[in-house]
């Protein structure tokens, strides 16, 4: 990946994160998790199915609440807000779902306006007109507006679940798998999006995934999340290649990277 540590304030935390604690009943979930993203900063999340990264961002969001510890967004104290006060906070988070969660009877367009519309009812039409312009050439699909999520290729419709994410501005990007279930090339062709729009948008951003590949391509650090805590966070280089953990080795393995 490209380095763009110049373009990371690491003077602001968009995200903070310390000694967090969750437990459903017997089941230890996040064990004192510490985390930090900058301004500016594309963390991946990795981890072996079950070991708390949906927990993590279920909390950061404000949908789950911690059994201790202490979890700041946007300079916002999660657990302490109310919801008027979390649904502000949540209208500069995007989140980009695994599935690209798309109103299948909608059109593009209608798929990009509807956030819009929902949470800004001032705007006239030529102001909604232009941010779906805006979106849709940020994610390369102008010629797309008009069509049914169903005439889309996989690798399309996660670029306009993106696009309809960025639609609202969000300061902070939380990608769900972005590459999973897609070909090689459409793979190469997300991960470079995930970095355009950090660039264009100047986001913060959690990428959780399973693809080594979108972690090495979009991440300026990689945090390993093994027993409910993070066991090791780097750059990509510092995670996997100078590290002796059995457990990195044997996730690194697993995984096939090129």
């Amino acid at each position: 990946m490209e380095n763009n540590e110049h373009r990371i304030d690491k003077t602001e935390k968009a995200i903070f994160i310390k000694g967090l604690y969750k437990s459903f009943g017997d089941l230890h979930v996040l064990t004192d998790v510490n985390l930090d993203v900058y301004k500016g900063e594309n963390v991946v999340v990795l981890g072996k199915s079950g070991t708390g990264k949906s927990v993590l961002i279920k909390i950061l969001v404000g949908l789950l609440k911690p059994d201790s510890g202490y979890v700041e967004v946007l300079g916002k104290v999660v657990d302490k807000l109310n919801q008027k006060e979390l649904d502000a906070l949540r209208l500069h988070i995007g989140f980009a779902f695994q599935s690209s969660a798309l109103y299948d009877s909608m059109s593009v367009r209608q798929n990009l306006e509807f956030p819009l519309v929902m949470n800004y009812k001032n705007l006239s039409k030529g102001e909604v007109n232009d941010s779906v312009e805006e979106v849709l050439e940020a994610v390369g699909l102008t010629d797309k507006m008009n069509q049914m999520p169903s005439d889309l290729s996989g690798g399309q419709r996660k670029r306009i679940g993106i696009a309809r994410t960025l639609i609202l501005k969000p300061k902070i990007m939380l990608y769900d798998e972005p590459t999973s279930g897609l070909d090689p090339i459409t793979c190469i062709e997300i991960n470079e999006l995930i970095n355009e729009v950090k660039e264009k948008y100047n986001t913060s951003s959690i990428i959780i995934t399973h693809d080594l590949t979108c972690a090495k391509e979009t991440g300026d650090r990689v945090a390993m999340l093994l027993d409910g805590a993070f066991i090791k966070t780097g750059t990509f280089e510092e995670v996997f290649t100078e590290n002796e953990d059995e457990r990195i080795k044997s996730f690194y393995n697993y995984n096939f990277i090129k």
